[in-house]
C-alpha cells in the first residue's frame, strides 16, 4: 500500500509541562497509525524509555526546565539512536535553532501552530523531509553568507547536485525520483553519497552544509 498510513509510527514526546504533556499524547493517540509511548518530562526519562522500546520520532521540547532538548540531542546520538528528533517548543532563538539543526534535529515546528499542522509535520518528517519553519531557513542563509568560505569543498557530480536542490525544497525521496525520472533506490543511493561527502547522517545536517558549502549549487 502506498500511504504513509500504513504502518504504525512509534512516538515519543518529552516536554516538561504535564499539561501540554499529557494533552498532546491523547490528541496523537487519536490517530490510528500513531503509537504514542508513556509521555516524558525529562531526558533522563525519554533515554530510559528508548532503552526499552523502538522509537521512530521524538517530539522534543527545547525549554526543559533546567536542562534543554539539546543535551537530549547529544545524549541519544551517544546512545545510538537512529529515529527522527522534531523540536516542538514555544519560540527559540537564531542561535539555538542553528544549534539545534547542527545536532540532528530533523526540523523545528512551533506551539503556536495547530494540532493538525502537528500531524502533517510528523507524517512529512517520516516521509524524509526537513519541517524547518521559513524564519529559522532563513536563519541559517543569514549564517551560511558570513561563514568564512571553506577551504575543500568536495565536488559534487550533476545527479548530486539534483538530489541536494530536491532535498533543499523539502521533498521527499519518492517525490525526487519522479521529477528526475530515476527509481527510489537510486535516489537513496545518491544520498548516502552526498552524506558522506559532507561527513553528515540526517536531512536537516544536509540542508545545513547545503547553505553553508554549496549555495551556489541550489
Amino acid at each position: 500500500m502506498n500511504d504513509p498510513h500504513s504502518r504504525m509510527i512509534s512516538l515519543l514526546l518529552v516536554d516538561d509541562h504535564a499539561l501540554f504533556r499529557e494533552g498532546l499524547a491523547r490528541l496523537l493517540a487519536c490517530e490510528p497509525d500513531f503509537d504514542v509511548a508513556a509521555p516524558c518530562a525529562n531526558v533522563d526519562e525519554a533515554l530510559r524509555v528508548l532503552e526499552t522500546r523502538e522509537i521512530d520520532l521524538v517530539l522534543l521540547d527545547y525549554d526543559l526546565g533546567p536542562e534543554t532538548g539539546s543535551r537530549f540531542l547529544v545524549r541519544a546520538a551517544d546512545f545510538g539512536f537512529r529515529g527522527r528528533i522534531l523540536i516542538v517548543a514555544a519560540g527559540l532563538t537564531e542561535t539555538e535553532a542553528a544549534d539545534l539543526l547542527r545536532h540532528g534535529a530533523t526540523g523545528i515546528f512551533l506551539k503556536q501552530n495547530s494540532p493538525e499542522l502537528l500531524i502533517k509535520a510528523i507524517r512529512k518528517v517520516m516521509q524524509g523531509e526537513v519541517w524547518l519553519d521559513q524564519k529559522y531557513l532563513k536563519v541559517l542563509l543569514q549564517e551560511s553568507r558570513t561563514a568564512e568560505p571553506q577551504e575543500r569543498v568536495r565536488h559534487l557530480s550533476e545527479r548530486e547536485r539534483e538530489v541536494l536542490r530536491a532535498v533543499f525544497e523539502g521533498l521527499a525521496n519518492k517525490e525526487i525520483a519522479v521529477r528526475l525520472q530515476v527509481s527510489e533506490s537510486s535516489v537513496k543511493a545518491t544520498l548516502q553519497q552526498l552524506f558522506l561527502k559532507t561527513g553528515v547522517r540526517t536531512r536537516s545536517q544536509l540542508v545545513r552544509v547545503a547553505l553553508e558549502q554549496y549555495r551556489d549549487y541550489l
